[in-house]
């Protein structure tokens, strides 16, 4: 772990920015002095991202609620925290650590889920801080991390590429929310990705041949609206033929992945959680079925969120039927939450974990996280959302936790590509240090 305590806060300043939605988000720049050159200063700069398929449990994102600007979207109340309470709180003092610094946030907030000042200002603190550091220090933002969570920060992760979008993120009628694929078998990162970007520009060019649309959903992935009774098993097949026209063999290049958010087509009345899905009402051993039949006849590797987030009996089922062939990840389930993760950890739910950010609040807490899963043997993937900006911390945290996997949309939208762009960059500074996660990334054998 970095010793920081050479290092003084000398300024903190918030601003409204823009998200990859057009909504506000908030930027924050925090500026340390250099000890290394006197009288000179080093500024970390970070934007936190949005969710719009949000979980409970996530820490609060403190918005306006002013409907006569960006429709009560505006952040200017958080921007006015960090500007305010949380600037007179830290400027002028040396913190020891990033956990000394994130400590002194939550407790400054004091309320569980950052509601008093709002996750969006306090994780736009923490990350700052973290990126002033690594200036500080010359090194990495991957290699702070690495040194905070105690890895090597060499592994490049398998993307899970979006590259079909369905649910919140688009308009089409298909209720599973993310269509993706994973690149697994590939010597590299930069081959990995290669062959993503294939895949997507060979699937765009098969749905205009069948004259479905092309346009894409908020995580760059295209959104028809696909007709018949079973849109969402003719999507898979859509992604197969892609996978196959752009010379890559399903099941041992590229695999299948998919995030439900079941939450969002999920019902409960009197204890019971029914799911509306392809025109029926049904039960979570319907949907395990479902699954299951799909894992069999397609070369599925991850299911996330497959049942919605309270209903934890349908969670069991699935992890009986599923847990022990393919990777099942808690996204709304565990809201990168130490206390939700224990609980799934103990109850022998899922066997991952994403991880946002922005739904706990702080870097500390997310390192926390991913630790305890790590320790449990539960793989992480660390992860976007659906209202993004330029910011390209997940990919550094992807490669300084050795995790081995990320989720950051599709091969189009800048937001998206900024994230590729700097693992590419990662993976060139590391040289022949840099590993490719691969299959390992999953904890499974995919032979």
């Amino acid at each position: 772990m970095q010793n920081t305590s050479a290092l003084k806060i000398e300024k903190v300043l918030a601003r409204e920015i823009l998200d990859s939605r057009g909504f506000p988000t908030v930027e924050v720049e925090l500026t340390l002095n250099d000890p290394q050159h006197p009288g000179e200063s080093v500024t970390g700069r970070a934007a936190v991202p949005s969710g719009a398929s949000t979980g409970e449990g996530e820490a609060l994102e403190l918005r306006d609620n002013d409907a006569k600007r960006f429709k009560g979207k505006g952040v200017r109340t958080a921007v006015a925290n960090v500007n305010g309470a949380i600037a007179s709180a830290v400027t002028g003092k040396s913190f020891p650590s990033q956990t000394a610094l994130d400590e002194a946030l939550i407790a400054l907030d004091g309320t569980p889920t950052k509601a008093k000042l709002g996750a969006n200002a306090i994780l736009g603190v923490s990350m700052a801080f973290m990126r002033a550091v690594s200036l500080s220090l010359r090194a990495p933002t991957y290699q702070i991390l690495a040194s905070e969570f105690g890895s090597k920060g060499v592994t490049l992760p398998v993307p899970l590429m979006n590259i079909l979008n369905g649910g919140k993120h688009a308009d089409n009628g298909l209720a599973i929310q993310e269509f993706m694929i994973a690149p697994i078998g590939f010597p590299s990162f930069s081959e990995a990705l290669r062959a993503g970007c294939e895949v997507f520009h060979t699937l765009k060019k098969i749905l205009h041949g069948k004259g479905l649309s092309t346009g894409v959903g908020d995580e760059g992935g295209f959104a028809p609206a696909v007709p018949g009774s079973n849109p969402h098993e003719d999507v898979l097949k859509l992604v197969l033929q892609a996978i196959g026209e752009a010379g890559y063999a399903a099941g041992k290049q590229i695999w299948l992945a998919l995030d439900c958010a079941a939450s969002e087509f999920s019902k409960t009345a009197d204890g019971r959680t029914t799911y509306q899905f392809e025109g029926k009402n049904l039960s979570s051993k319907e949907m395990v079925a479902i699954y299951a039949d799909w894992q069999k006849k397609y070369p599925i590797v991850s299911i996330e969120d497959g049942l919605a987030e309270h209903d934890w009996d349908g969670w069991a089922e699935l992890t009986n039927a599923l847990g022990s062939k393919i990777q099942l990840v808690g996204d709304d389930l565990f809201v990168t939450n130490i206390d939700y993760l224990k609980k799934g950890i103990e109850k022998k739910i899922a066997n991952s974990i994403l991880i946002k950010v922005n739904q706990i609040g702080t870097v500390t807490e997310t390192l926390r996280a991913m630790s305890m899963a790590k320790n449990a043997q539960y793989t992480q993937i660390s992860s976007h959302r659906s209202g993004e900006t330029e910011d390209t911390f997940i990919a550094d945290l992807a490669v300084g936790t050795d995790c081995g996997q990320i989720k950051t949309g599709s091969a189009s939208r800048t937001d998206r590509i900024a994230k590729y762009n700097q693992l590419l960059r990662i993976e060139a500074a590391l040289g022949a240090q840099a590993k490719f996660a691969g299959a390992q990334a999953f904890g499974l054998n995919l032979n």
